[in-house]
């Protein structure tokens, strides 16, 4: 039997549960079995668990549905725990290093105790000082084991469940589980002391946990702050059952409406309810108050006795006097221009336009990616909904015939960023636009991240001070309602990032649904738009832009390799976005397409792919052919850059590292070999999970028809996909 069993719930936060796990694992302590506790066998959380249970004969996932919430999911944990103690231990929590060789040897010290009680540091989830809220809670206890009435002010509900370790048989004689719904460990923390006959206390940090940025879940508005004074009638129900002291009674009391009062006094916690919430509580109170009680001073005591008295209005109008007025300034439009400004403050009092969407595509550079992908479908299926493109002035010639543009600082612009309903954008609207509410913002993304995005671009020096400020990312981000994905990895990824409250939607890549859908037809096509010889082999080379580099540079002399490659073969150059010069040039052998509208044309038209570390490989691993990475400066770019996998470990095809290398497989044909198929093929079979060709049916179901997820159409799995043919077949030579 194992001395700890070590519970990790992770719902939500898949992007984080690699660093609860790991904190586990590197213990110098190893006499434990750690379950990881998912949604289910194809939750993003799964393939995380799965992987480490492969390498890991200690770990041990199990799953609990998303419905039966923290509680279903720590019971199932329990329910398979077979551990002597048991810690229950948050997906976004970290075991600090020798957390459990300290555990056991207090638990030496202490003898048979039913809970052992620890500190914990809440850690802000970018700047600030760590605090240590168990720390006063644990300062009065005595110092060896001792029963819960020498310490009445150790109640259990000012702690986590995760800041103690309790017996497992102690559990189940009492048959102690965590009660359902939200606010589970106030209702849990309080029946294991009102139970427990002996415990201890362990003045020491072992769990550091990981504020997330957009708060708890349990501070989100709605009803579930009902389940709050289920929790505590549930408790003092207990108590009373009991026979509790006045001594533990008191302070019990006490603590449970602390946590009624500031949910009651919340303004934003209870829209439209927070009187019936208060009438609830009020009884409650009146209920169960102990004889003897004393109310705190000060303001919280003249709270409590609002609350006895059942006095709701003047309860309002003393936290009402309390609050500082809200800034108004966080909601001021700044568009440049005295009149401009003044227009969209004036059109940002109107109704929203429910019918009104707008979209945008890498800050204006025209109609591409996966808002035009989704922009095309929208017209096909929800017809009633105008569509606005918007780009920058010297793009609008770029636009398709008949779709509506407007050009970027344009009054038109302006009008219908502060009108429209659905806001659809693969990078950032203007920081000036403002989140109305009512408003849907969907983030669909442009890529499927390799290198550091978002917030964990700070800590990469060259590139954090190329992209601007935190904050004001965050704050982009902070308007969102809806965040893309292609796959597990970029769920995973992206939550960690951009870290706020929006939703995932698994649904695939839009502009990649064209990989799926496209014919040979459509293929020769592009082929013929793009010069590429009747015959020939394109090879399409795309490199990434590199932060530490000024201007673009092609790491390879195109025309050289093309001379040792043989003349079968024509490159396709692509440089990053950032380089787009307009237009498409051919110099004999290499055409330069970086200025072609579409880079799934470009895709579409090429036989193989030449890459270093862009996220082009990820889309044209769809089309499942040939690819080889060229990694000339790999250990530089993943020092100054920040990569989230190493691309040498888990590459789409086979890697050249010089342009000799490069040549030779080219020339061979090993590039396309058995071993190069095997290689794509894992990578396809992680990268391209959910990009079936109707992605963009599921956005436009889903975000402008409101369609519930249960009725969009299912995730085709990949072995029955049928991808563009190719224009030519690649062999060994």
């Amino acid at each position: 039997m194992p001395r700890f069993s070590i519970v990790v719930p992770s719902h939500g936060v898949a992007g984080r549960l690699s660093q609860a796990l790991d904190s586990v694992l590197a213990q110098s302590f190893g006499e434990f079995e750690l379950i990881p506790v998912c949604d289910g066998p194809d939750a993003p959380a799964a393939d995380v668990a799965t992987g480490y249970a492969e390498r890991d004969c200690r770990v041990a996932p199990v799953h609990s549905p998303p419905a039966a919430g923290t509680a279903g999911a720590r019971d199932a944990g329990l329910r398979a725990a077979t551990g002597e103690w048991l810690l229950f231990l948050d997906g976004d929590d970290v075991l600090v290093p020798g957390a459990l060789a300290a555990l056991d040897a207090r638990l030496g010290e202490t003898g048979d105790v039913d809970v052992l009680y620890f500190e914990h540091e809440r850690t802000p989830w970018w700047v600030g000082e760590p605090t240590n809220p168990a720390a006063p809670v644990l300062a009065g206890t005595p110092d060896g084991a001792f029963p819960p009435e020498r310490a009445p002010e150790l109640t259990g509900v000012r702690l986590p469940a995760w800041s103690a370790v309790y017996r497992r048989a102690f559990l189940a004689e009492r048959h102690l589980t965590f009660p359902g719904g939200h606010f589970t460990d106030i209702g849990f923390g309080g029946l294991v002391v009102l139970s427990a006959e002996r415990v201890a206390v362990l003045r020491q940090v072992v769990v550091r946990h990981l504020l997330r940025r957009q708060g708890s879940r349990l501070g989100l508005p709605g009803e579930h702050h009902f389940e709050l004074l289920d929790q505590a009638e549930l408790v003092l129900a207990r108590a009373a059952e009991q026979g509790l002291s006045g001594e533990r009674f008191g302070p019990l009391f006490e603590q449970l409406f602390a946590a009624v009062l500031e949910t009651a006094a919340h303004p934003r916690r209870l829209p439209g309810r927070r009187r019936a919430f208060f009438r609830r509580a009020s009884e409650l109170y009146r209920r169960y108050r102990p004889a003897g009680f004393r109310t705190p001073g000060g303001s919280l005591g003249v709270q409590h006795r609002l609350l006895a008295s059942g006095s709701y209005l003047t309860f309002r109008a003393l936290r009402g006097a309390n609050r500082a007025v809200t800034r108004a300034a966080s909601g001021v439009p700044r568009p440049r221009g005295l009149r401009t400004r003044l227009r969209y403050r004036r059109q940002l009092r109107r109704r929203l336009d429910r019918n009104l969407a707008v979209y945008c595509a890498y800050w204006g550079r025209g109609y591409v990616c996966n808002p035009a992908a989704i922009h095309a479908k929208a017209r096909e299926l929800a017809p009633h909904i105008r569509s606005v493109f918007l780009v920058e002035a010297d793009r609008a010639h770029t636009v398709p015939k008949g779709v509506e543009y407007a050009v970027i600082g344009s009054r038109e612009y302006w009008d219908v960023l502060a009108r429209a309903k659905y806001l659809i954008n693969n990078a950032d609207f203007a920081d000036a636009v403002v989140k109305r509410r009512g408003s849907v913002h969907l983030s669909t993304q442009h890529g499927t991240p390799l290198k550091k995005m978002g917030a964990d671009r700070a800590t990469y020096p060259v590139v954090a001070a190329a992209t601007g400020s935190l904050a004001g990312l965050l704050a982009r981000v902070d308007r969102w309602d809806y965040n893309l994905s292609a796959n597990r990895h970029s769920t995973e990824m992206w939550e960690r990032a951009f870290p706020a409250a929006h939703e995932t939607l698994e649904y695939g890549c839009p502009r990649n649904d064209v990989y799926c859908t496209a014919t040979a037809a459509d293929v020769a096509r592009v082929r013929g738009e793009l010069g590429v010889p009747e015959g020939k082999k394109a090879l399409l080379y795309a490199p990434t832009h590199r932060d530490h580099a000024t201007g673009f540079e092609p790491a390879l002399d195109l025309q050289a390799l093309c001379e040792e490659i043989g003349d079968e073969y024509v490159v396709l150059l692509r440089a990053h976005h950032f380089y787009d010069r307009g237009g498409a040039r051919g110099t004999g052998r290499v055409i330069d397409v970086t200025g072609h509208r579409s880079s799934e044309d470009v895709c579409l038209a090429a036989d193989a792919l030449i890459t270093d570390y862009s996220s082009i490989m990820f889309d044209y691993a769809n089309l499942d052919r040939p690819i080889v990475v060229y990694a000339d400066d790999w250990d530089v770019y993943r020092e100054l850059r920040g990569v989230y996998f190493d691309l040498m470990e888990a590459p789409p095809g086979r890697v050249a590292r010089t342009p000799g290398e490069l040549a030779a497989l080219l020339r061979d044909g090993s590039y396309a070999d058995e071993e190069a198929g095997a290689l794509r093929a894992a990578f396809r079979e992680r990268f391209c999970e959910f990009d079936d060709g109707r992605a963009a049916e599921r956005v436009v179901r889903r975000v402008l028809l409101g369609e519930p997820p249960e009725a969009l159409p299912p995730v085709v799995p990949l072995a029955e996909r049928s991808p563009a043919p190719a224009a030519t077949t690649l062999v060994r030579s």
